[in-house]
């Protein structure tokens, strides 16, 4: 029976964001111990590189909405093409506190996409800072973790991940029983 749970979690991949080498390697290693296939990155800009976002300055936020405005009939291609991109991402954990983009930049930017914006997001600091803890919360992370993440915090994100997966079950499902009432009739 074991055998069969470790077989179903290998299935979820969960993008790591850290700019620290030892805090990515040990998350790395404790997402893989719990049967996770991970990606690790060190850097918001990279992550978004990797799901195939582009890694606008918060200034262009703006000119993006217009653009995007515009080009609705592309922006469904445009979100299959981010899809392949991201390889089934189930999952982005990523540290707060980093140069350039922080964990928190990364989850408005992830949010804000119509691609991603429903993979929980779980951000990680090694600051406790209620108001930041509340902030991120508040804007759609699914957790704050404190540094260091141990193995008890990891298997806090099997509940994102498995609610993360009905939803795609869910929304497969429904596209199966439509294309089997469209081909009975």
């Amino acid at each position: 029976m074991g055998m069969a749970i470790d077989r179903d979690d290998t299935q979820f991949h969960v993008l790591a964001v850290d700019d620290s080498l030892i805090d990515r390697k040990l998350i790395e290693r404790l997402l893989k111990t719990s049967s996770f296939q991970v990606t690790a990155v060190d850097s918001g800009s990279k992550a978004l590189e990797f799901l195939g976002l582009n890694n606008n300055d918060a200034d262009d936020d703006e000119e993006d909405e217009q653009r995007d405005s515009n080009t609705e009939s592309v922006s469904s291609d445009e979100d299959q093409d981010h899809q392949d991109l991201g390889l089934g991402v189930n999952l982005i954990i990523t540290d707060y506190c980093m140069p350039g983009m922080t964990g928190y930049d990364l989850l408005k930017k992830i949010k804000k996409s119509s691609s991603f914006k429903d993979i929980p997001v779980v951000i990680m600091s090694s600051e406790n800072i209620p108001s930041r803890i509340s902030r991120c919360l508040e804007d759609g992370a699914e957790e704050f973790l404190l540094k260091p993440v141990q193995l008890s915090d990891v298997n806090k994100l099997r509940p994102h991940l498995v609610k993360g997966r009905s939803k795609d079950i869910d929304s497969s499902h429904k596209t199966t029983s439509t294309r089997l009432i469209t081909s009975g009739n």
